[in-house]
């Protein structure tokens, strides 16, 4: 099982990795492009700010998934770092369970909401592109976080250690083992 979870791991940070880099490469570039245009040859892109949108929204939930595998996604820790080891892990469990089924669910209502965008034909103001194709990113932005939280609850059920993401471990409650 640890086999096939490393390896489903694997293939969605490679994915991850690549959407963020070559996002905040292509922000990089088109921004430099339009701020070059606009000051040395008096022209802006006509579709620069919303092509920079729709890479911040690849961003935002590709890189949430990613914090998420890093366990560097927002926590609450003020009531857990007081408990015991058998709370911790009990929590710890509970709530990688819970998270990750809330995310498979609005992965879920994302899908009807891009089919909707598609079913309407909806297209950007300057590029004319389908929106649905970019906003696509969505779902499976959380179904990929959803992946990293179901894989981390496996993680916390068959291993002694707290984990908060595949590939981290609590450090305060692996010194009390």
């Amino acid at each position: 099982m640890k086999n096939l979870l490393h390896r489903v791991s694997r293939v969605t940070e490679s994915i991850e990795k690549f959407v963020i880099i070559f996002s905040i490469l292509l922000m990089m570039a088109n921004s430099t492009a339009n701020a070059i245009g606009r000051y040395v040859f008096s022209k802006s892109l006509f579709f620069s700010e919303e092509l920079n949108q729709f890479l911040i929204v690849a961003i935002t939930f590709i890189g949430f998934a990613y914090a998420v595998r890093k366990a560097r996604n927002i926590r609450m820790t003020a009531v857990y770092d007081s408990l015991g080891y058998t709370a911790k892990k009990f929590l710890s469990t509970i709530i990688s369970i819970t998270t990750g089924v809330l995310m498979l669910y609005l992965a879920y209502k994302a899908v009807f909401y891009v089919m909707e965008l598609k079913d309407i034909n909806r297209l950007s103001p300057a590029l004319q592109f389908p929106v649905y194709i970019i906003y696509s990113i969505i779902p499976v932005g959380l179904a990929m976080a959803a992946v990293q939280y179901l894989i981390t609850f496996f993680m916390n059920i068959t291993h002694k250690e707290i984990y908060l993401s595949y590939e981290v471990i609590d450090r305060h409650t692996e010194e009390s083992l």
